[in-house]
């Protein structure tokens, strides 16, 4: 009997690393991770999205991997959270890559590039173009495996206490503007202030800011910055389709059995559909709530300016390119991929466009 319990237990465990799942999980190990974001508490869809994440996850894993999420500030200040996942203080983190330009610049591709590619374009970058390994390439010296989870589709340009009816009229402008897309709007005069989320309508309000671009109809509603600025631009140039990230610190990331892994990578694949799908459908509805009940003038950025600043874009990548050898290479990677995209999208997506207003 003896003989026949231990035959049996080396079939199983043999049955177990065959199908490429540790024996280790047959054993019900439970691993309690904690995870950082850069959002405020209770912020409406992102960490909406983080606390569905980690339920599922908890749920699909039978509770062998629980995962406690904490808002920015909660448990670490909210832009510490890229450190604080790399040093292993806790295993997860979820943000924006842009946010780490200052120790990354190339990072800033993986969240978006003006006039870059939208949603659509860095979905298939990422997970069928090359992108997500050349991501973790550029993350591996800091010890971190990311992972898209969630993206915002094209933004708006922004809010502007005064009409925008040609480049000139940007000169000049104090604008709470955050990455490459300050970067650009410093080149044609504008002077870009970094502000919290929270800070926007007071600064937009009291005049400490002329205009301010956060994210779309939806979360400008929830701040009510229409009652701040009633000229509102679109489209988004500066953030086409933003993507958000997951990281994890790979250590805790190697340590976890096969199975769990693959359950926290397809989680982190549905959480980045639903989050584009629920900004999709919520900004349509504020956007339609901003025009008849606030009265708010929806915009396009007159075409002068765009031209120029898709122009200071390019010259500004490419400055960066000639300084930064990672840089240059996930830009070489990122542009030619967007060539192709866009050659296939203007005989499929814009052409069927094109045929519907016909």
């Amino acid at each position: 009997m003896k003989r026949r319990r231990l035959l049996a237990g080396l079939g199983a465990g043999t049955l177990l690393a065959g199908a490429g799942i540790p024996v280790a999980s047959a054993q019900n190990k439970r691993f309690n991770w904690r995870l950082v974001t850069t959002w405020p508490p209770n912020f409406p869809i992102f960490q909406e999205t983080v606390r569905r994440f980690a339920d599922e996850v908890r749920r699909m894993s039978g509770g062998r991997l629980n995962i406690q999420a904490f808002a920015g500030g909660e448990l670490v200040p909210p832009l510490q959270s890229f450190d604080a996942v790399s040093q292993g203080v806790v295993e997860m983190g979820h943000g924006a890559a842009y946010y780490w330009a200052g120790k990354i610049p190339a990072a800033q591709f993986f969240t978006a590039v003006p006039f870059g590619m939208n949603a659509q374009g860095m979905n298939a970058w990422l997970y069928s173009g090359g992108g997500l390994d050349l991501w973790r390439e550029v993350y591996a010296p800091y010890n971190l495996v990311p992972f898209p989870m969630g993206n915002t589709g094209v933004q708006m340009a922004g809010w502007f206490r005064k009409p925008i009816e040609s480049l000139t009229d940007l000169k000049g402008l104090k604008m709470r503007v955050p990455g490459l897309g300050g970067k650009v709007m410093s080149r044609v005069g504008v002077n870009p202030v970094l502000l919290a989320g929270g800070e926007i309508y007071t600064a937009l309000e009291r005049g400490t800011v002329d205009a301010a671009e956060w994210v779309g109809p939806f979360h400008d509603l929830r701040l009510g910055l229409y009652r701040a600025a009633r000229h509102y631009y679109g489209p988004g140039w500066q953030e086409p389709g933003a993507v958000m990230e997951m990281i994890v610190n790979k250590r805790a990331w190697e340590s976890l059995p096969a199975d769990l892994q693959l359950i926290v990578e397809t989680v982190a694949k549905a959480s980045n559909l639903l989050m584009l799908s629920e900004f999709e459908t919520r900004n349509l509805e504020a956007l339609e709530t901003l025009r008849s009940k606030h009265r708010v003038e929806v915009l396009e950025f007159p075409d002068d300016a765009l031209v120029a600043l898709r122009k200071h874009t390019q010259d500004a990548l490419d400055e960066d390119a000639a300084r930064d050898p990672v840089f240059r290479k996930v830009h070489e990677h990122y542009t030619a991929f967007m060539r192709n995209n866009d050659a296939w999208a203007r005989i499929s997506e814009q052409a069927f466009a094109r045929a519907r207003s016909l």
